[in-house]
């Protein structure tokens, strides 16, 4: 399409140039992928990953037909747990339950994959720009697909909700992509048992003072009892000492002063 007038006309000054309408196609219109992280963003709590039971088809409205939740069943796999309308046309056939590699050819299973376990393990929301395989009779299209991270109701990481942009299945027969690129952007998660450490006031060697330790604060009964003991043993002790300096004897008879004894005998 030209902007401006012809050459000569005095009026075109920089303006008689050829812009590409290309990227504005409505077929690769970006508003679903963008509406749809709005979304996700929006059921976040503080910076936790959303809940799969969180996500309301209402608040997707509009794009349904282009939507699916994937579910985690192996390391770098994860299969149709729901599809729109969009992605059944892409494929020519009922998507659920089918593994997402499937729609992309040998060669971009394992970008794929490892794009997946990105997602899971960090987590990190994936966007991956795609190409359909070329044929005779049909160029290649562009497509995009936009995964989200969401937790399953035993709070893991395994669960996604994503969106499918693409221009259409003209052939109406099941299409394969080729990973063009990945964008990769990790999502700040803080798991619900790990609580936030609680502010510590760190200490200052060149200013602080050695602070004392305090002992256990002593009760009014340990006190109690402590004064008891003392006195039992203060009142033993005197008892022992007037036993010592008047003790009385075992045998009177025995303390009279000594003396003689006659015997006579008369034989």
């Amino acid at each position: 399409m030209f902007f401006g007038s012809r050459k000569g006309s005095g009026h075109n000054l920089g303006q008689d140039k050829v812009i590409s309408m290309d990227r504005f196609r409505s077929g690769c219109s970006l508003s679903p992928i963008r509406q749809a992280e709005a979304y996700w963003t929006a059921l976040r709590q503080g910076e936790d990953v959303p809940h799969r039971s969180q996500i309301d088809p209402r608040g997707l409205e509009n794009i349904l037909s282009q939507t699916f939740v994937l579910e985690r069943i192996a390391p770098g796999i994860a299969r149709f747990r729901l599809a729109g309308q969009k992605l059944n046309e892409m494929a020519g056939m009922e998507v659920r339950g089918m593994p997402l590699t499937a729609f992309f050819t040998p060669a971009a299973r394992k970008q794929v994959s490892a794009a997946l376990e990105h997602m899971f393990d960090t987590p990190s929301i994936v966007e991956l720009t795609l190409s359909s395989v070329a044929t005779r009779n049909h160029p290649a299209q562009e497509a995009r697909i936009l995964m989200l991270p969401l937790r399953s109701d035993l709070g893991d990481v395994s669960r996604a909700l994503g969106v499918f942009v693409s221009e259409g299945n003209p052939t109406k027969t099941s299409q394969r992509f080729d990973v063009v690129a990945t964008d990769l952007r990790q999502v700040s998660s803080i798991p619900k048992t790990q609580k936030s450490p609680k502010p510590t006031n760190k200490v200052n060697a060149g200013f602080a003072e050695v602070q004392a330790r305090f002992g256990d604060e002593r009760t009014v009964m340990d006190e109690a009892r402590e004064l008891a003991k003392k006195s039992r043993e203060t009142m033993d002790m005197a008892r022992q000492t007037l036993d010592e300096i008047s003790e009385p004897s075992a045998n009177p008879k025995t303390d009279r002063a000594p003396h003689l004894r006659l015997v006579v005998s008369r034989d």
